[in-house]
């Protein structure tokens, strides 16, 4: 039984990825169990009909768009989601739908396809909203926007989403983090960074990383993790593309004279 249905899943497969059509949409759906807050994943996918130099491969390639994201039970934090996602993207899509995004993408790729008949090159883009956290009163997606049209190297860029389902608010690190104690943070955060890069408490940044006039800054991207107040830096944020994401963790016990009290990061006892 279990290879007749092997079988026809493969032959299902084959079927989506043979199908003719020029947007070709493939979606899943997976239940999330036992959280605070019910959600589900889906996804869309869009193929492009055209394939890459399919006479020089032993498997051809294409163009493809996939755009992953939760749907919670909570219409808000839908809505609020789905505008982080699409403010990347309105400046030239103007997208209402997750299916504008993958569409846009591959309609671009065709084009370039045409303009360039017999191409090498075949672009992708992922992307991908995943729950990293969940409280009661606090939920952080990470945000993972990962693309390639041409060049020597595709780019990914990460973000979080922190969200406060109790109040439909966004969470901000001004929200957390006394305004007198902004300094105190950037000092213990450089205290952590330098130990975690093995360098000493003197030797300048400037001739290792791509801080502003080598001076310790911490990055947009937060969230609060089970360990602590959790920052990432960007590829060629700090460093070159092949160095990737760097993280930095500051512990709850670090935090306790900085963050504002009865915040996520000041659990109640």
């Amino acid at each position: 039984m279990k290879k007749i249905v092997l079988s026809l899943l493969a032959a299902s497969l084959l079927l989506a990825c043979t199908n003719s059509n020029n947007d070709k949409k493939v979606a899943h759906v997976i239940t999330a169990e036992n959280d605070t807050l019910t959600y589900r994943y889906d996804s869309v996918k869009v193929l492009s009909n055209n394939l890459v130099k399919p006479e020089l491969n032993s498997y051809a390639d294409t163009a493809n768009a996939v755009v992953k994201y939760p749907i919670f039970d909570n219409d808000e934090l839908n809505n609020f989601v789905k505008q982080q996602v699409f403010d990347f993207f309105k400046e030239e899509d103007h997208p209402n739908a997750y299916e504008d995004i993958a569409s846009s993408f591959i309609r671009k790729y065709n084009q370039f396809y045409l303009e360039n008949p017999g191409t090498a090159q075949w672009w992708y883009l992922l992307i991908d909203v995943k729950v990293v956290r969940q409280l009661h009163n606090y939920v952080a997606l990470k945000y993972i926007n990962a693309s390639y049209a041409g060049g020597a190297h595709g780019s990914t860029n990460i973000t979080f989403i922190n969200f406060n389902p109790k109040t439909s608010s966004l969470i901000t690190l001004d929200s957390l983090i006394r305004p007198d104690k902004k300094l105190a943070l950037l000092r213990v955060a450089e205290e952590i960074f330098r130990k975690d890069e093995n360098i000493s408490a003197t030797e300048p940044l400037k001739d290792r990383y791509f801080f502003t006039d080598g001076k310790f800054s911490l990055p947009a991207a937060f969230y609060v993790s089970n360990k602590g107040l959790t920052f990432l830096y960007n590829q060629y944020e700090i460093k070159p593309y092949a160095s990737g994401i760097t993280e930095l963790t500051i512990p709850f016990a670090k935090l306790t004279d900085i963050a504002i009290p009865q915040t996520i990061l000041t659990p109640t006892p």
